[in-house]
């Protein structure tokens, strides 16, 4: 290779690598950021593929039937506005009572609707808990434990509509509830371990989009 040719492909090479740096500076720029509430000790990933360790001891709860208020679950969120639709798949190692993993609406520590997988009677039934001030907590009972469960939840005017499946294919809804409008708001990836042991979770294809 002569000189000049050396230097052309040189010169091309150096332009790839600043297109390149460009466009990923433009998604990192545009890309929600993604913040933890209640971080966990044991995690790595981000809102494509996010496993941690739930601590035990950690739950979120208000005062019905149960007179406590709890509000520690690690919880990895984005903030937004709007309508929009939250959806993921989640693959969690629930082992003990109340093991739980699922996504997460929230304005505060007594305005939030939680739902996915909850570990009761020895299955993985689907489950939200809406709160507004007291809780409140729906179950759909089940009968096995399927590998994961894909969420979607979505965020519309004055309510949330909550939808799952067990194929990623076929959805089947589990709840519709108030839920203040015209506040922005944090969604995200949550999971909680109330009793004393610790468990696993993997979420996946975690993703947001603007709906009118």
């Amino acid at each position: 290779m002569n000189t000049s040719c050396h230097t052309l492909h040189k010169k091309i090479k150096l332009t790839l690598m600043i297109c390149l740096l460009a466009i990923t500076s433009s998604f990192a720029q545009n890309s929600p950021a993604m913040n933890w509430f209640n971080q966990p000790s044991k995690w790595t990933g981000n809102a494509d593929k996010l496993t941690f360790t739930v601590d035990p001891g950690t739950d979120y709860w208000q005062v019905t039937h149960y007179g406590f208020k709890r509000d520690n679950g690690p919880f990895y969120y984005q903030e937004m506005a709007g309508n929009f639709e939250a959806s993921v798949k989640i693959t969690g190692s629930y082992h003990e009572l109340f093991h739980q993993a699922g996504l997460m609406v929230r304005i505060d520590e007594k305005n939030w609707i939680k739902t996915g997988i909850e570990f009761v009677d020895g299955v993985q039934n689907v489950s939200a808990v809406v709160t507004r001030e007291v809780s409140d907590w729906s179950v759909v009972p089940r009968h096995n434990s399927p590998k994961s469960v894909w969420l979607k939840l979505l965020r519309k005017g004055d309510y949330v509509e909550i939808k799952y499946s067990f194929d990623g294919q076929k959805y089947d809804m589990l709840r519709l509830a108030y839920f203040p409008p015209d506040k922005k708001v944090q969604i995200g990836m949550v999971a909680a371990a109330p009793g004393k042991l610790s468990f696993p979770v993997t979420f996946e294809n975690f993703k947001v989009e603007v709906v009118k």
